[in-house]
């Protein structure tokens, strides 16, 4: 391993919103059981638990499917406009993350929401923060292709690279929470980060897990940046040994990085 010296430096911190920086997806879900329910349908657990982490218009047509008659465009402003009002009472953020984000700040590693709900509520969320964290929002409106395409991460590495040419895939790290999100993620060729939320997400060797973001710190970002960086052909397995390091075999970086220096369950 290279020492801190010599590790490429991380640039940026691509990070999703629903799930990962807040617990909205409880007002999501609420919203739409009141909407498939006024136009008298019946919203189950599991018809939610499909939409979790994919673009709101995907989301909308499985609505319509559900039996709400109205136009995709028209549910989605009527899911947004139910969560936005949820947020202005009360913002359900996630363990750790404003503390990463503020450490993130003041290291100067910059930082993009990358996000499918759209500009108003993204706005919401930011403003509520105490530091102008994020430099731009990448959201579900501005996209062509919502996730699980990458498209939403190559365009905010994109915008990145204006002010900083040199700055390449491998200088960013995602943290996402869903399945589209995480492979959104790791088809941009990002180094990604999983923190499983509402749903377990399947074992991906592709992508490092960690069951929460509190304790984390830039230093942990930092070390999966120069992990990718000597050696990119490997993947996110096992053999590694408690601390985050790797162990003899080489070929595969180790998801116990999510016991360095803390001990999860």
């Amino acid at each position: 391993m290279r020492s801190s010296a010599s590790r490429p430096l991380l640039k940026a911190a691509l990070w999703d919103m629903d799930g990962t920086i807040v617990d909205t997806e409880p007002y999501w879900i609420a919203a739409e059981h009141a909407l498939v329910e006024a136009h008298g349908g019946q919203w189950s657990h599991a018809q939610a638990m499909q939409l979790v982490g994919q673009s709101l218009m995907f989301s909308a047509g499985i609505l319509q499917e559900a039996g709400v008659a109205l136009g995709r465009r028209e549910i989605i402003d009527t899911l947004t406009g139910h969560v936005i009002s949820q947020v202005r009472t009360s913002i359900p953020w996630r363990p750790g993350a404003r503390e990463l984000l503020e450490e993130l700040y003041n290291a100067g590693v910059r930082c993009a929401l990358v996000t499918m709900s759209e500009a108003p509520l993204a706005r919401e969320i930011v403003a509520s923060l105490p530091e102008p964290y994020f430099e731009f929002l990448v959201t579900g409106d501005t996209v062509t292709q919502g996730k699980p395409h990458p498209e939403a991460y190559l365009t905010a590495v994109e915008l990145l690279q204006q002010q900083d040419p040199e700055l390449g895939l491998h200088h960013c790290v995602a943290l996402e929470d869903s399945v589209p999100g995480v492979a959104a993620a790791v088809a941009s060729g990002v180094v990604t980060i999983a923190i499983p939320h509402i749903l377990p997400l399947p074992h991906d060797p592709r992508r490092a897990t960690w069951d929460t973001l509190e304790g984390r710190t830039v230093a942990d970002l930092e070390e999966l940046v120069a992990l990718r960086h000597e050696f990119p052909d490997a993947t996110f397995g096992s053999a590694a040994d408690a601390t985050g390091h790797l162990a003899a075999d080489p070929t595969a970086l180790s998801t116990a990085l999510s016991t360095a220096g803390h001990v999860r369950g």
